[in-house]
C-alpha cells in the first residue's frame, strides 16, 4: 500500500527573510514562514497539525476568498501573501471538505474555460475581420438570412458582432446539451461583446434579443425565480428588438423568408416567458393573455402526422420534415417548396467549398510571398497587374508586399532603376533565407501555429526547405477541418483565407507584429464547427417544454380563485 504525500514543511533558514502568517478560527496563531519557499499546501498541513485535524479538512480563507492548491505549488509570495498576512482556518467533516474541494475546483475548471472560449472567440474574431491570413483552413464571414454578405462601418464593429454571434453559438449549443448555468456565463460575454458595436446595427439585427430571450429562458429552465424583476426588462428589450429588426407584426421577416413563418416558435417562447413573469409578479390578467397567445402558436406549432407521412414519403428525412412544416404553417406544398430551397442552398455551399479548394494554390502563393508590414497578404489581383504589363512575378510581389498593396507605389518602385536595383537584392535576400534547410527554430514556429509537432518532425525530415515542409503539412490541416461553415473570399485577397502564413512566424517582412494571440486551436475549432451557416438554426426550437410550461401555468391561474 502506498504511503499518503503529505507537504513536508521546510526549515527555517536564517539566511532568509521570516515572515509572519497570522491564522484565526479552528486554531489561532502566528506561523513563522519564508513566503518565498513555503507553499500553500505547506502551510495548510502547518496549520493542520497545530489544529490537531487532517489537512484535508482545513480550509483556508485570505482576503475574502478560499485558498485551493495549485498544481504545481506556487510560493506563497506569488499567492499575494505578505509579512503579516491575515488567514482565516476552518475545519470540517472530512466527506464535506472533499465536496468543497470538489466543487471549488470544478468552479476553477470552468472560469479557465470560459477564459478559454473569450480569447478564442476574440482570436478568430480579430483575424477574420481585418483580412490577414488566419491560421486555419476557413474563413469565417457575416451573412443576412439570403446569403448575402453584410457590410460594415468600421472593422471593430465587424469584430465586435463576430465575436457575439460565437458566442451566442456556443451558448446556444450548451442550451440544447440542457448546460442551462454554463450556458448563462456564455451569453453574458456575448452580450457584452454585442454591446461593443454600433447601437444603429445591433438594432437591425435580431441575434441581441435572440440573446435576451435565451438569457431568460436558461433562468426559467434553472427555476431561478429570483430574477424575474430583471427577467422582465430583458423581456421588454427583446420585444422592442423584435419589432426594429422584424417590422410591425414581422412583416419585414416574413418579406426577407419569402412568405414562411419562421418566427413564430421564438414568439411563442417570448410570450411564455412574459406570462410567467407576470404571474410571479401577480399580474393575473396580463399573464392569462400572454399564455393564451402562446398556446395558440403552441397549437400552430404541432406537425399533423398526415402531412409528416406526406413529406416522408417523398424521401425526407423527420427531422428535415417537421421543421420543413413548422416553419411554412403546415402547409405541404410550402414545405416541399423550403425543403427544395434548403436543399438548393446546401448544394451552393458544396460547390464553394470545391471552388475554394481549387483556389487553394492562390493562398499557398500568397503565403510563399509573405505578409505586409500589416500582416495582410498580397492582392494577387493587383500582382496580375503587374505581370500583365511585363514585370516578373516574384520582383512585383515583392514590391506590392513591401508599398502595403499599393499598385501605384510598387509601379514607383519597380520603374526606379536604382530601387528595382534594391529590390532585387532585398528579394534575394529574402529567398536564401526560405531556402534554408528548416531549423530547430522553424520546428518551434510551426508549432506554435497550431500544428501537431509528430507531423512538423516528419514534414521536416522528408523536405529540404521549410517552406517545403509546410505544404504537406498544410495540405493534412485543410483535409482535417472540413467545417460546415461559410468560407468566402474578401474583395482584396484572392482565394480563400485558408493557411497559416509562415513568414509571420518564421519569414516575418519588415515592420510585421507577432500575433496577438497564442493559439488555442482546439476551443477555437469547437467555436468554428458550431457555426453552421444556417440562416434559420435560431428559428428551429423544439416547443415540447414550452408546450409543458404553457398548460401548468394556464392550471395554476385556473387553481387560483383570484385569477379566474
Amino acid at each position: 500500500m502506498e504511503e499518503a504525500k503529505a507537504a513536508t514543511v521546510p526549515p527555517i533558514s536564517l539566511a532568509a527573510a521570516v515572515s509572519n502568517v497570522r491564522i484565526s478560527g479552528a486554531w489561532s496563531g502566528v506561523i513563522e514562514v519564508q513566503l518565498e519557499a513555503w507553499t500553500l499546501p505547506m502551510l495548510r498541513q502547518e496549520v493542520a497539525r497545530r489544529a490537531a485535524a487532517s489537512s484535508d479538512c482545513v480550509n483556508l480563507i485570505c482576503g475574502g476568498k478560499f485558498l485551493r492548491d495549485d498544481d504545481p505549488a506556487k510560493p506563497l509570495a506569488q499567492l499575494g501573501f505578505r509579512n503579516n498576512s491575515k488567514v482565516l482556518a476552518t475545519v470540517v467533516q472530512g466527506d464535506r471538505g472533499k465536496a468543497i474541494n470538489k466543487q471549488a475546483d470544478a468552479q476553477a475548471e470552468h472560469a479557465k474555460k470560459l477564459a478559454r472560449i473569450q480569447d478564442a472567440a476574440k482570436a478568430l474574431a480579430e483575424r477574420h475581420a481585418d483580412g490577414t491570413l488566419p491560421l486555419e483552413d476557413y474563413n469565417i464571414e457575416l451573412e443576412d438570412q439570403n446569403g448575402q454578405k453584410v457590410m460594415f462601418g468600421s472593422e471593430a464593429d465587424k469584430k465586435a458582432l463576430m465575436m457575439g454571434l460565437m458566442l451566442h453559438t456556443n451558448a446556444r449549443s450548451l442550451i440544447g446539451k440542457q448546460k442551462f448555468k454554463e450556458a448563462l456565463d456564455v451569453l453574458y460575454m456575448g452580450e457584452e461583446a454585442f454591446s461593443l458595436c454600433d447601437p444603429k446595427l445591433t438594432e437591425i439585427i435580431d441575434n441581441v434579443p435572440i440573446l435576451q430571450l435565451d438569457i431568460v429562458w436558461c433562468h426559467f429552465m434553472l427555476q431561478d425565480i429570483s430574477h424575474l424583476a430583471v427577467a422582465g426588462i430583458r423581456l421588454v428589450k427583446a420585444r422592442k428588438g423584435f419589432e426594429h429588426s422584424h417590422g410591425k407584426d414581422s412583416m419585414r421577416l416574413r418579406h426577407l423568408q419569402a412568405g414562411y413563418q419562421a418566427e413564430l416558435a421564438i414568439y411563442l417562447r417570448m410570450e411564455l416567458l412574459e406570462g410567467v413573469v407576470a404571474y410571479h409578479c401577480g399580474n393575473f390578467k396580463e399573464a392569462r393573455k400572454a399564455l393564451s397567445s402562446a398556446q395558440v402558436k403552441y397549437v400552430q406549432l404541432q406537425v399533423p402526422d398526415e402531412a409528416l407521412s406526406m413529406l416522408m414519403g417523398m424521401g425526407y428525412k423527420e427531422k428535415a420534415a417537421k421543421r420543413a412544416l413548422r416553419m411554412t404553417g403546415q402547409d405541404v406544398q410550402l414545405a416541399v417548396d423550403f425543403l427544395v430551397e434548403e436543399q438548393a442552398r446546401k448544394m451552393r455551399r458544396k460547390q464553394e467549398e470545391i471552388w475554394h479548394k481549387l483556389r487553394f494554390r492562390s493562398v499557398l502563393e500568397q503565403k510563399r510571398y509573405g505578409a505586409t508590414p500589416r500582416n495582410k497578404p498580397v492582392n494577387l489581383q493587383e500582382l496580375n497587374n503587374l505581370v500583365s504589363i511585363g514585370f516578373e512575378r516574384d520582383l512585383a510581389a515583392e514590391a506590392l508586399r513591401v508599398n502595403e498593396n499599393d499598385a501605384q507605389k510598387a509601379l514607383d518602385l519597380l520603374t526606379d532603376p536604382e530601387k528595382n536595383c534594391a529590390l532585387q537584392s532585398q528579394l534575394e535576400k529574402r529567398k536564401k533565407s526560405r531556402t534554408s534547410q528548416p531549423t530547430e527554430a522553424d520546428v518551434e514556429g510551426l508549432t506554435s501555429i497550431g500544428y501537431d509537432r509528430s507531423s512538423v518532425m516528419d514534414a521536416v525530415q522528408l523536405s529540404r526547405t521549410k517552406d517545403d515542409a509546410l505544404e504537406p503539412l498544410a495540405g493534412a490541416h485543410s483535409e482535417n477541418n472540413q467545417h460546415a461553415i461559410r468560407s468566402q473570399t474578401t474583395d482584396d485577397q484572392e482565394g480563400p483565407s485558408a493557411v497559416a502564413d509562415s513568414h509571420n512566424q518564421m519569414d516575418k517582412g519588415v515592420g510585421q507584429e507577432s500575433p496577438k494571440y497564442q493559439r488555442d486551436e482546439v476551443m477555437e475549432d469547437e467555436l468554428a464547427k458550431e457555426v453552421t451557416g444556417d440562416p434559420l438554426v435560431d428559428y428551429d426550437i423544439e416547443v415540447t417544454k414550452e408546450g409543458e410550461a404553457i398548460a401548468e401555468y394556464l392550471a395554476l391561474l385556473d387553481s387560483d380563485a383570484s385569477a379566474i
